[in-house]
């Protein structure tokens, strides 16, 4: 008997089999009184397996993500947002626009969800095996200049491209300088039709050649981000207001809480670029206009 499980620990070990080590006696002894065959004995052992190892897999993906938070869908408070479909969010959660390395773009002040859900739409990335990389623009930035420094762009980029879904958070907090800029641009021109971005921004389109200052860049990093892609415009309440209302610590009038309530730059609809917009987005509201 300590034979066989010396061998049975060593196959366990070779196998990489951790959870049947841990359920064998229960299931054997259940087994032996239920009078079950040796197949339905295989099968719930593998089955465990199976699922533990699953569970392995996303913890790990999930760490190797760097999302800033864990938050689902269920989570979110769609009645907060009557704004917002929730059944267009539901539909993109089966992540068609992944399978097909489409972009999602989500837009609206800060607040209102945005990060939520593009942390929600990774985790159910994770779950159906794609890889996924989480960062913010001004991080992902920071990183490009490390690596440009240390003579590493190369490398950098390259694992900028390589997962499934690519999530870039917070365009438009920062202006970007020319070098950063033209990095943002490389991104997604690298990524154009081989892989997905989700992009959260408080900026109106429109405004994306004030971010980049240059509308000729914007324009350029746009046409390749919206030709295969949806955008969410999100127009609501913030809920971290929601939660200082609540705990009355909301003063309307302080600076801090203007900003909050109207983070909007308005730009009037004129010129080239602002054209260019209304043409590649005609279903959208610019929600900071």
């Amino acid at each position: 008997m300590v034979v066989m499980q010396e061998r049975l620990k060593d196959a366990f070990e070779q196998f990489g089999w951790s959870r049947i080590p841990d359920i064998l006696h229960t299931h054997a002894e259940e087994a032996a009184k239920h009078n079950h065959s040796y197949l339905e004995f295989l099968d719930k052992l593998l089955q465990e397996e199976l699922v533990a190892r699953h569970e392995r897999f996303i913890r790990m993906k999930t760490r190797m993500a760097r999302l800033p938070y864990h938050k689902t869908l269920e989570q979110f408070d769609f009645s907060f947002q009557p704004s917002i479909d929730e059944r267009r969010i539901r539909d993109l959660a089966m992540l068609r626009f992944v399978e097909h390395q489409e972009n999602l773009i989500l837009l609206g002040p800060p607040g209102v969800g945005k990060t939520h859900l593009a942390v929600a739409l990774a985790l159910e990335a994770i779950k159906r095996r794609y890889t996924v990389y989480f960062t913010t623009a001004h991080d992902l930035v920071q990183t490009l200049q490390q690596a440009q420094h240390s003579n590493t762009v190369a490398q950098r980029m390259k694992a900028l491209t390589k997962p499934n879904l690519l999530i870039i958070d917070e365009i438009g907090y920062r202006r970007m300088d020319d070098t950063a800029a033209h990095f943002f641009f490389q991104i997604v021109a690298e990524r154009y039709e081989t892989g997905s971005i989700i992009l959260t921004s408080n900026k109106s389109y429109g405004a994306w050649g004030e971010i980049f200052g240059d509308s000729v860049l914007a324009t350029a990093i746009l046409d390749r981000l919206l030709h295969h892609s949806s955008t969410v415009n999100i127009k609501g309440e913030s809920y971290r207001i929601k939660e200082k209302k609540k705990a009355g610590f909301f003063r309307p009038d302080s600076d801090e809480n203007r900003l909050l309530i109207d983070p909007s730059i308005k730009l009037p609809y004129t010129g080239p670029f602002v054209r260019f917009i209304r043409h590649q987005v005609k279903p959208v509201d610019d929600f900071g206009t």
